[in-house]
Order: structure tokens, then C-alpha cells, then sequence
């Protein structure tokens, strides 16, 4: 049986929560984290990763043209999450008034996901979904990310102090490695005083509910983690179209988060930019389709319009799965542009993982 921490002001209204349960075992109201039934752990044990997809897909809400986005189970964790999240780097990217209003649709769409880290945008990120969140907190499934960068524990601790005060409340559902991209950052992280200690100790204090990593540039770097064993609840990475046929994170790391039971959160399905949209190789609708029918979590989208939010969120409610043979249709369609051009996150010599480089890019990450 999975224990799970939950700290005490949220420990005190469970029960008031599931008190106001319906016949069909779901809230009232959709506004809260809804608890589920781990069905990614339970499914991972029956079959490969492609078979999950239909699991989570049977698992989501069958919602109207007017209802909130469908949930999807977290990994083993018990609780559910949006299918479709708000990124945290784009939101603000227009102004603070209009992330404000992204975020505010997000929550009345039923996107109840909240992607975050403490490096965006120089901490604005976070100090903007924290005033947005003000009076709402309760509301979402709050995630933010620690850039230790190859630093330890004691920056790690810090850094999420600075979060926390930023994002306006005590407790993260999720805390994150930022960008575990390089060869010799697994060493680093699980190294004594590592940035792993700092994710135990932040979750045994009820700080953090749930603990995972990130990264977007090589597959085998993800790999060498996942090696550890570590009790990770999530992992986020790149997963569209393309991935499947050049440095696939898809084919060499999904089937073993699947395996383990942790929940894959997807990122960088337009490639981070839109590029592959606009060129018209691919379409929005086709391309979140196709990582929808993957066995992920939740798809972590940044926007910046509330426009092209009020987009993906039409998407996510008429959501149907992509059957094997129309998956394989559309990776053979894309395979000539499949060789990293829309992947630069992959093959972008500007972030090498020399760590000389490393330390003069991130020199100050320590401090705020």
C-alpha cells in the first residue's frame, strides 16, 4: 500500500471531500484534486506502455462541449490531474495582466495542472501565478521546479523556500529537478548532500506532496536516473511526433516510467515553439492527439494568449485516442523532417553540458 503525505491543513477537509462524493464515486465539485485509482502502476504490470494509453483514456471524464477538461491518474500517487496543464515559462510573456487571465481561465476551464519553475522568466513566473492564485490555491495541482543545476541539497532547500514565498502558499503537490540533461548530473544528484536528499527531506516535512525530475536533451541522461531506483512519483519529458524517430525519449524512456509507475508528464509537443505548426508540417490537433494516446499524465502546454488556451482546451474535451494504425501513419508522414531541426532543445551546441559552461551559465542559480 502507497503512503502518501499530505500536509496537515489538507489531512484536516479529506474527509469533508470524500463526504461529498456522488453515486459514481467522483466530487461534486471539479475544482478539487479528485483521488484516483493509480491505474498507471496497475496497467504497467499487465502490458507494454502503449497499452496504458487506453487505461488512462478509459479513466478520463467524458465531458461536454461546456465541461472541464478530463482528469487522468497520476502515476501511482492516487490523485488525478488535468490532462492538459498551463506551462509556466510562456504564460506572462505578453504581460502580467494577461498570465493573470490565463490563469484564471485555466481554472474555470477544469486545467487544474500548474507547471512552474524557480528560474522562469528571472522569478517572475512564479511571482505571477502566486498572485494569480491568491484565494484559489485549493483549487490546483501546483508544481514547480528546483535549478540546482548540478549544486546540492543546501541550494535545493533554499531554492524551494523561495518558491514557496513566491507562489504565495506552504505546500508544492509536486516539486521537480529542473533539467537533468547532462551525462554526469545522476552522479550529482544522488551524490551525499545531492539534490535527491533535498526532495526526501522536503517531502517527509510536507512541503512537497510529490517528487520527480525533468530534462529535454538526451534520452540516456533520463535513462541513467531511472537506473536508481529512486522513488520518483513523476518525470517530465519531451514527447511529440517527431521524438519517436530521432533521440527518442518515447521509445528509450516511456516504457520504463510505465514500468516503475511513475507518471510521465509530456512537454515540448509543438517542440517548444510552434515551428512545426506554422511550417504546416503537422497540426496543433494531430500533434496533441498523438501524445494524448500516449500513457501520460497530463501535457503540459504553454500559452499565451487566452485564446490559444481556450484552443487546447477544445482539443483536450474532444479528445479521441489515436488508434496504432493512424500513429504509425502520422510518425511515417513526419519522418522526413524527424532529424532534430524542430528538436534544437536536442542538439543546440549553446547548452553543452561541459561543466566549465555549465557553472558560467547558471553561476548565479544559487542565489536569487
Amino acid at each position: 500500500m502507497l503512503w502518501v503525505h499530505l500536509p496537515p491543513h489538507q489531512n484536516r477537509h479529506m474527509g469533508s471531500l470524500n463526504q461529498r462524493r456522488n453515486a459514481t464515486g467522483r466530487p461534486v465539485t471539479r475544482r478539487q484534486l479528485l483521488t484516483g485509482l493509480g491505474l498507471m502502476g496497475s496497467a504497467a504490470a499487465l502490458g507494454p506502455a502503449i497499452d496504458l494509453a487506453g487505461s488512462l483514456i478509459a479513466a478520463e471524464s467524458r465531458p461536454s462541449s461546456t465541461s472541464p477538461v478530463p482528469l487522468r491518474p497520476l502515476g501511482r500517487s492516487g490523485v488525478r490531474v488535468s490532462m492538459l496543464g498551463l506551462g509556466g515559462a510562456h504564460f506572462i510573456r505578453r504581460s502580467e495582466a494577461e498570465g493573470v487571465r490565463i490563469v484564471h481561465e485555466a481554472i474555470e476551464s477544469g486545467v487544474i495542472f500548474f507547471d512552474n519553475a524557480w528560474e522562469y522568466n528571472d522569478h517572475r513566473s512564479e511571482a505571477v501565478m502566486g498572485k494569480a492564485l491568491k484565494g484559489k490555491r485549493g483549487q490546483v495541482f501546483l508544481m514547480t521546479k528546483v535549478c540546482t543545476h548540478g549544486r546540492g541539497k543546501a541550494v535545493a532547500i533554499r531554492q524551494l523556500d523561495q518558491s514557496l514565498r513566491r507562489l504565495g502558499t506552504d505546500y508544492l503537490d509536486l516539486w521537480q529537478i529542473h533539467e537533468v540533461n547532462c551525462q554526469d548530473d545522476h552522479e550529482m544528484l544522488f551524490a551525499p548532500s545531492g539534490a535527491a536528499e533535498a526532495l526526501l527531506e522536503a517531502k517527509q516535512q510536507g512541503k512537497v506532496r510529490f517528487i520527480g525530475f525533468t530534462g529535454h536533451k538526451d534520452p540516456r541522461v533520463h535513462a541513467k536516473v531511472l537506473e536508481r531506483q529512486f522513488p520518483f512519483d513523476t518525470c517530465q519529458l519531451p514527447l511529440n511526433v517527431f521524438d519517436a524517430s530521432f533521440e527518442s525519449f518515447e521509445r528509450l524512456v516511456l516504457p520504463e516510467l510505465v514500468r516503475q509507475g511513475i507518471a510521465p508528464i509530456a512537454m515540448k509537443t509543438l517542440c517548444g515553439n510552434g515551428a512545426p505548426v506554422k511550417e504546416r508540417v503537422v497540426s496543433a490537433e494531430e500533434a496533441l492527439r498523438y501524445v494524448w494516446s500516449l500513457p501520460v499524465a497530463t501535457l503540459v502546454s504553454g500559452v499565451e494568449t487566452v485564446d490559444l488556451l481556450r484552443r487546447n482546451t477544445d482539443l483536450a474535451r474532444q479528445f479521441t485516442p489515436m488508434s496504432t494504425e493512424e500513429m504509425d501513419a502520422l510518425r511515417a508522414r513526419i519522418t522526413p523532417h524527424a532529424d532534430g531541426r524542430f528538436e534544437d532543445y536536442k542538439t543546440d551546441p549553446s547548452s553543452n553540458c561541459d561543466r566549465a559552461e555549465v557553472e558560467r551559465r547558471f553561476g548565479p542559480i544559487d542565489r536569487e
